[in-house]
């Protein structure tokens, strides 16, 4: 496989037509190699328009999903993230291109170690990988400027929203199969949010929020 056509052939048919245009992140894509945090067995569908199983029944999202949450949350150089569900640390990574420094969690400790492993071989410095449950953010370094869900989740929790500075913008995928979009929240005010639909899709669930029963919005 030519791996450089293969990663330009993903962002010109699969993820510009998604309207991702930002040239900043699509240059990201080129930069931060996506095979090398995909698991060897599937390093030849690193590019492929799928979600790549990371095991446990978790997996990595969408190429033309990631980017355009990216590409929407416009990330600032002085901005601290948290995102939630680590996963292979992909996201993290592109996040952390863009941002001051991300915090990601990862409820499973086989894929949070798979995560750091592969930002440390990436030479990502700043980003920290934490095996925790999500589903109520992380109050140790809130408030973030942005926070980022890798994964669907039913409905988004008050606990998260409060953990956004004011002009802080959460983004996520919210519903259940077979209906769910994309959203960006952005904090206006003290206890004030805006909600802006963004696009439909379906992803599966973050096992951080499958059991979760308390929920806002």
């Amino acid at each position: 496989m030519n791996i450089e056509q293969a990663r330009f052939n993903m962002v010109e048919q699969q993820i510009r037509p998604w309207d991702v245009l930002d040239p900043k992140v699509l240059d990201l894509l080129f930069i931060v190699k996506r095979e090398d945090f995909v698991p060897a067995a599937y390093r030849n569908l690193a590019f492929a328009d799928m979600e790549i199983p990371l095991g446990e029944g978790q997996c990595m999202l969408a190429p033309r999903v990631e980017a355009r949450l990216l590409q929407e949350l416009g990330i600032r150089q002085a901005d601290r993230v948290l995102e939630i569900g680590t996963g292979s640390g992909y996201m993290a990574a592109l996040l952390a291109a863009r941002a001051e420094h991300v915090t990601t969690l990862e409820l499973r400790p086989e894929l949070a170690a798979f995560a750091r492993d592969n930002l440390q071989r990436a030479g990502v410095a700043n980003v920290t990988v934490e095996c925790a449950d999500g589903s109520r953010g992380w109050q140790q370094r809130a408030p973030f400027d942005v926070i980022v869900l890798s994964g669907a989740l039913p409905r988004i929790p008050a606990e998260l929203l409060k953990q956004l500075r004011v002009g802080g913008r959460l983004a996520a995928i919210v519903g259940e199969a077979p209906v769910m979009e994309a959203q960006m929240i952005t904090c206006v005010a003290d206890g004030v949010y805006n909600t802006v639909n963004l696009f439909e899709t379906v992803v599966p669930v973050l096992d951080n929020f499958a059991a979760a029963r308390e929920f806002s919005l």
